[in-house]
């Protein structure tokens, strides 16, 4: 069982621990604003909010059950071992219809350890990208894996942001995490494309010093639409996948064709396109109905290319704490996400001034009487096609730090969620993907949390960068890595770089990111390097320390292999301030087999796993 603190009926956690192991209690002010922004529960919660059990588990109910594939059971209380898995309704003796979900309980693992590279796709791009890395570019980083022995890519969220300018640029804040981004998809690959160009191949945009979403939106939305008034509706197979997608597609690609029209954020919207299910939404849906289909055909397209990108490799997605608060998740479930609420942390040690990641939260009580059909359906997309998924911030599935709108960071709380719950409908889609399922769990983790991972088979994070006990010692169960898409490259931090790139982009105090520096450093000499040494053996060094984790995937950065000195992102730092989501890989992929330091990387860390 997980340690569940000490939460009020509205979940809110009144005294917490925090990252220097001192007590805090939250004020009662905070307490009143926090209870009034997640509502008070009906009294029969209990009694309409759907059962999450695994075979041999007592459930305190009986009744009829029909399956999810149709057929019938009897249910009295324990759940029989040959019960099927799934996601089935139950009727009780009293007449109460409720959903009933079986969870095997742990999530699918691979047999062996494997490594592979961790990329920021939309910097990965190549000498035809148009502007941005894609999907075809995806496929020639999995086919370079491959010959080099890897067993997986991890990738940052891929999930769709609003069709509109300016394009968001952080993946972590998308519109959705059910659908994708159409920036990802790869031009020539579309079928109908041949009739726009008019037989000339796409000239791809010159490789950039920052990715710019918007000129490459711009440029993709264009041939897009062209393509598709040529032959989109006449590809094979889309009319087929577009009903086996039901409501929820046809939900976003209506949102999209509004956003398109009213702007991102759908609160700014004509009052009668607010509510998704309104006659105003359904005329509308109807007038443009090859506007909707549109936006569905873009997301088959992503489905099939994402598909022949990964191929028989393990792609391991990044799923975000949220969605943004206009986007269409947030259309599609109001009143299930909290208003006038962010999410974030508190202070720890990736930022002395906490954080706000700026998304609207589940709220817990109306998460689970929405049958948790919010979670379960970005859950299930975001593994879909690829065989494996990251959880960002995993203790958010435990309980989440909520911030009231307009106020820092550090005048949230934390709100429990039902944690035993989400954690075995993760087992179950995992199980039904055959998908390995990675916890990113750094940061202020309670008590409890660790285990309740490692009993699921939810692999836990190790970064070189913070631990002070030898990767020997890491838990098999994990992915091992020697840096974050947040934290310094080698490079970086060995220059001085990262530190001045800091200073000059935040406002940290430069004695506690000096401080910091000085304390990765001092883990790096730990690898045997000397000062003075050059990058490149920095590097070899740190990979070779890596090597030596037993963990289950051992996860190699990009950045680190071709020697970028920037990191992909300054957590606390904005759009005006830094570059952050829209720094490109310093080689284009079609260069890599020429470049020596991926090979380099690659020899420290086998010197690593054999003892050498």
């Amino acid at each position: 069982m997980t340690h569940q603190g000490t939460a009020d009926p509205w979940g809110i956690q009144r005294e917490w621990i925090d990252a220097d192991e001192l007590p805090q209690v939250v004020p009662a002010e905070t307490v009143a604003l926090m209870r009034a922004a997640i509502g008070t529960p009906p009294d029969d919660l209990e009694e309409r909010a759907p059962v999450v059990t695994r075979p041999g588990r007592s459930t305190g109910l009986a009744g009829d059950v029909t399956c999810e594939d149709g057929s019938r059971r009897r249910l009295e209380d324990v759940v029989p071992d040959d019960f099927p898995l799934g996601y089935h309704w139950l009727t009780t003796e009293a007449g109460t219809r409720r959903r009933l979900i079986v969870s095997p309980g742990r999530c699918w693992l691979p047999d062996e350890q494997t490594w592979g590279w961790s990329v920021q796709l939309y910097g990965a791009l190549s000498t035809s990208s148009c502007g941005i890395g894609d999907l075809a570019d995806l496929r020639t980083l999995r086919e370079w894996t491959e010959d080099e022995g890897g067993g997986f890519l991890l990738v940052n969220p891929l999930h769709a942001t609003a069709p509109v300018l300016p394009q968001e640029s952080s993946p972590y804040l998308p519109a959705t995490r059910r659908f994708r981004n159409p920036l990802y998809l790869r031009l020539e690959d579309v079928p109908g494309v041949e009739q726009v160009l008019t037989g000339t191949d796409l000239p791809p945009a010159p490789l950039p010093g920052t990715v710019d979403r918007d000129a490459a939106w711009v440029r993709k939305q264009s041939v897009l639409r062209g393509a598709f008034e040529a032959r989109g509706t006449d590809a094979p197979g889309f009319l087929r996948w577009r009903r086996e997608q039901g409501a929820a597609l046809e939900e976003y690609a209506c949102w999209a064709m509004l956003a398109e029209e009213h702007g991102g954020d759908w609160h700014t919207w004509p009052e009668d396109l607010r509510d998704p299910h309104g006659p105003a939404v359904r005329r509308l849906a109807g007038e443009r109905a090859e506007d909707v289909t549109f936006h569905a055909w873009l997301q088959w397209l992503l489905a099939e290319q994402l598909r022949a990108a990964t191929g028989a490799l393990t792609v391991i997605q990044d799923l975000p704490i949220g969605v943004s608060g206009g986007g269409a998740d947030s259309w599609a479930w109001q009143g299930v996400l909290a208003d006038g609420i962010t999410v974030g942390c508190p202070p720890d040690a990736l930022n002395s001034n906490g954080q706000d990641w700026g998304s609207p939260p589940l709220t817990p009580w109306r998460l689970r009487l929405a049958d948790y059909a919010p979670f379960i359906e970005s859950v299930r997309a975001t593994i879909a096609g690829a065989g494996g998924i990251r959880i960002d911030h995993v203790m958010g599935l435990f309980r989440l730090w909520w911030i009231p709108d307009g106020e820092v960071a550090t005048a949230g709380c934390y709100v429990r969620y039902p944690s035993e719950d989400l954690l075995d409908i993760v087992c179950l889609e995992s199980h039904r993907a055959q998908a390995v399922v990675v916890g990113e769990d750094l940061g202020t983790v309670e008590d409890g949390v660790l285990e309740a991972l490692a009993e699921r088979n939810i692999a836990s994070y190790r970064v070189l960068w913070f631990e002070d006990d030898e990767p020997s010692t890491w838990p098999a169960l994990s992915l091992a890595t020697v840096t974050t898409h947040d934290l310094p490259t080698v490079a970086g931090l060995w220059s001085g770089s990262d530190v001045d790139d800091v200073l000059a982009s935040s406002d940290m105090a430069e004695s506690d990111v000096r401080a910091g520096r000085a304390e990765l450093l001092e883990r790096l000499g730990r690898a045997g390097v000397a000062p003075g040494a050059p990058v490149s053996d920095v590097v070899a060094a740190a990979y070779r320390r890596l090597g030596g984790a037993g963990s289950l995937l051992l996860a190699l950065s990009l950045e680190d292999a071709l020697l970028e000195q920037r990191r992909p992102n300054v957590p606390g730092t904005t759009a005006d301030q830094r570059d952050n989501w829209s720094i490109p890989l310093p080689v284009p992929l079609d260069h890599l087999s020429a470049q020596t330091s991926p090979a380099a990387l690659l020899a420290g860390l086998r010197a690593g796993q054999s003892g050498d």
